[in-house]
Parts: structure tokens; sequence; C-alpha cells
């Protein structure tokens, strides 16, 4: 399984970035996906998670009411719908498939990450 992380850049303030993970293989409706983000100098952190049925989704305090995590299972891709983004937000964005959860260790494929900026 691979995972191929897209959409990252830089946006002011407020303004908003929609994150795509393509995963190649044939097992990907069978998993749970999550986004991560690490910022520079501090450990990864967890952002989102869903279902592999979309059908349930977690979110960090941090994020919850502007970020969004979705997933076409008909195009093995996950989303992370970010709005209102903040200075704060500002990481290398990494995707995750694995079993439901908010912890790394959960997920065993990782995609090579995407670089999203928030000016002020």
């Amino acid at each position: 399984v691979q995972l191929q992380a897209s959409g990252g850049g830089l946006v002011q303030a407020g303004g908003s970035l929609r994150l795509s993970c393509v995963v190649s293989g044939r097992t990907f409706a069978t998993y749970a996906m999550a986004w991560f983000r690490q910022a520079p100098g501090k450990e990864r952190e967890f952002v989102a998670a869903i279902s592999w049925s979309g059908g349930t989704t977690t979110y960090a305090d941090s994020v919850k009411g502007r970020f969004t995590i979705s997933r076409d299972n008909a195009k093995n891709t996950v989303y992370l719908q970010m709005n209102s983004l903040k200075p704060e937000d500002t990481a290398v964005y990494y995707c995750a498939g694995g079993s439901y959860s908010t912890k790394p260790a959960s997920f065993g494929s990782w995609g090579q990450g995407t670089l999203v900026t928030v000016s002020s």
C-alpha cells in the first residue's frame, strides 16, 4: 500500500486548503484513515480520523469545527478540508492508513507528507 498526499501550500490566516491522499491497492475501503501533522521542533500530533465506511470521525480539539475529514472509497482517496486556518496550523501534514485510532502507532501505512504554511 502506498499513500500519496498533496494539496499543501502557502495560505493567509483565515484561508482554506484541501488536502488529498490517494491510496494505491485494493484494500483501501477496509482501512481507517487519518491525518496527522508535525510542526518544526514538535512531535507528530493527531488531527482527524475517519472509519473505513466514513460513518465515524474524530477530530483533535484544536481543529474541531474548522477541519473536515472525508473519504471517497471509489477513488481510494481521503480528504482534509481545512477552513479558518491559523498560523499555528503550520506543519507537515501526513495521511495514514490502519486501525481507527488517534495514536500514530495504530497506523501502519504513511504518506510522504505535504507542507502547509499559514501566514499571519
